[in-house]
């Protein structure tokens, strides 16, 4: 990698820039550097899969795009996010799906198991990455009805329990192999395109299929249970059976993590404004940072003011700790290893920034009533250096700064992605 020598010079005056209202630029720098993000397997493959054979997209989940080059298998997906991981600053995790398995035979998602996914452990376990998981049910035909864990018939219904118990075994694995514990997401699709006429049975169904699932204790420093809501989806526009309001009462009151996805609320709803309060009575937050654009459609995170905003709050309230942070977009029009590299770095830039701030002086000045000092240091905040401690961190860290990443990107696309059929 090349090293600009004017990267060095800008660092030590923005060092002094900030140095100068009270922030230690190497302290931000260094916590930075312990807050990993979970990279999604499915960004690379359009939330296709190894399954065999594969089957359509379902669920309310859509891919728009064909830009060429999707992963069509686990080492090629492999060699691609080892791309995009090499052109992004900091620790890093990888967040796989269950049908992204490996198995010389068809497995069915009941029956998964550690040893399909050992492939996924023995290479992260090479990289210093940690692994997380979630159940896929979707794109399945015990899933056609947009019903799972809430489904009326006993048998589908025991289908996809089994799935989610398999599924923490499978993150179990990851943990217990990896050092560093697994959270496992549980997202479902269930709902209804219109209005049903029973709003109470499909959630006193899931209620009692999620504590079945939970009900064998894991130790949290190998595993941790997440369950996700969604405000609608394709195919469940009237009624979702797991709404925010059900799990984060779900969550709340059987001790398990809350995802909160930047897509699944009302236009007018921000995910930053819910970490406040959440966080106090669940036992920890599992974030999905993706961008929605008038509806859950997933693009790629922007360094836009609520990514920015979430990176505050999480700072500011000193929750880090009890925060897991991931992404959760795909987007199929752009070079995919890409829309990975810009997600992640804007993420991290935003965490950069919110460290930067100049807590103690923003905190005396509310703590006095001087709203005038605090949006006076909001404000001139936007303008400081942080841009010169980020090439910084890049370079330090062996990334590029600047735009210098996509030179990597699209030679992978030449010599390798324009090749695949």
């Amino acid at each position: 990698m090349t090293r600009h020598p004017t990267v060095g010079s800008a660092y030590a005056l923005a060092r002094e820039a900030f140095a100068a209202i009270g922030v230690d630029t190497e302290a931000a720098l260094a916590r930075l550097d312990r807050i990993p993000i979970s990279l999604h397997c499915w960004q690379g493959d359009d939330v296709r899969g190894f399954e065999n054979p594969q089957g359509p997209l379902t669920g309310g989940i859509q891919t728009t795009g064909n830009y060429p080059g999707r992963a069509r298998s686990a080492d090629e997906l492999r060699a691609d996010v080892e791309v995009a991981m090499a052109q992004i600053p900091g620790p890093k995790r990888f967040n796989l799906h269950a049908i992204y398995l490996e198995a010389d035979r068809p497995v069915e998602r009941s029956e998964i198991r550690p040893e399909h996914f050992q492939r996924w452990v023995d290479w992260a376990k090479e990289r210093g990455l940690g692994l997380d998981f979630n159940p896929s049910c979707f794109s399945h035909p015990k899933s056609d009805q947009n019903m799972t864990l809430s489904h009326p018939d006993p048998a589908i219904r025991r289908f996809w329990i089994d799935h989610c118990k398999a599924s923490r075994g499978v993150s179990a694995h990851f943990g217990r192999s990896l050092g560093t514990p697994s959270i496992m997401d549980i997202w479902i699709p269930d709902g209804s395109k219109d209005q049903p006429y029973d709003r109470f049975g499909p959630r006193r169904r899931l209620i009692e299929a999620l504590d079945e699932v939970i009900a064998t204790p894991i130790p949290r420093e190998i595993h941790r249970d997440a369950v996700e809501g969604k405000l609608f989806g394709i195919g469940a526009e009237s009624y979702t059976v797991g709404s925010n309001e059900f799990y984060l009462a779900y969550a709340t009151s059987r001790k398990v993590m809350l995802c909160l996805d930047t897509g699944h609320f009302h236009p007018t709803e921000v995910v930053s404004d819910k970490l406040s309060a959440a966080l106090p009575f669940v036992d920890g937050l599992l974030l999905h940072i993706s961008r929605s654009v008038r509806w859950d459609s997933d693009h790629v995170v922007l360094l836009d003011d609520e990514t920015q905003a979430i990176a505050n709050e999480m700072v500011r309230g000193g929750v880090l700790d009890r925060i897991a942070v991931a992404l959760d977009f795909f987007d199929a029009s752009i070079n995919r290893i890409a829309a990975w590299v810009i997600g992640t770095r804007n993420l991290r830039k935003a965490i950069l920034r919110a460290l930067l701030e100049p807590a103690t002086r923003l905190a005396e000045a509310e703590g006095r009533w001087d709203g005038t000092a605090r949006l006076a240091m909001f404000e001139e905040q936007k303008s400081m250096p942080w841009a010169a401690v980020w090439d910084h961190y890049c370079e330090r860290q062996g990334v590029p700064a600047g735009l210098g990443w996509l030179d990597a990107v699209r030679a992978h696309e030449r010599d390798v992605l324009s090749r695949r059929a």
